[in-house]
């Protein structure tokens, strides 16, 4: 990022901090109302994801070796989504879908996010005891 880019982008953050402390108090000053205070979260969310997409976006673009880089990870998110929607069943009868309202699609679904979620989980446990072994040994 350039030196103006950089400065651009921090005084624009600062404006919004700025308008987000106006709004905070004019709302427990009960001068603000609610709703305006949930508009600000969601436009700041907007920005948010915006901003996030566009710089992943420019560093993918100006660094080949890092796009690879996510494109591998991506495809082993891939696989491993598929793997969990493969292992994922539904265990609910037609009585007990039609109560909770759900499909048996969406029951698998949701299956299936439980099982990315240990699935990565799991990972996550076995770097830490990677991490931990690995230092004793250097």
């Amino acid at each position: 990022m350039t030196d103006r880019t950089s400065k651009i982008l921090q005084w624009f953050l600062y404006a919004l901090l700025i308008i987000s402390a106006v709004l905070g108090i004019l709302f427990y000053m009960d001068f603000g109302r609610a709703d305006i205070l949930i508009y600000w979260g969601y436009a700041l969310l907007g920005f948010t994801f915006i901003i996030t997409v566009l710089a992943s976006l420019s560093s993918l673009l100006l660094k080949p070796k890092s796009a690879v880089k996510f494109l591998i990870t991506l495809g082993i998110m891939v696989v491993l989504g598929i793997v969990a929607y493969s292992l994922a069943t539904n265990e609910f009868s037609p009585l007990q879908l039609e109560k909770m309202d759900i499909s048996e699609i969406g029951s698998r679904i949701v299956g299936a996010g439980l099982i990315f979620m240990y699935i990565l989980a799991g990972l996550a446990i076995l770097a830490i005891f990677y991490s931990a072994i690995s230092r004793v040994f250097k």
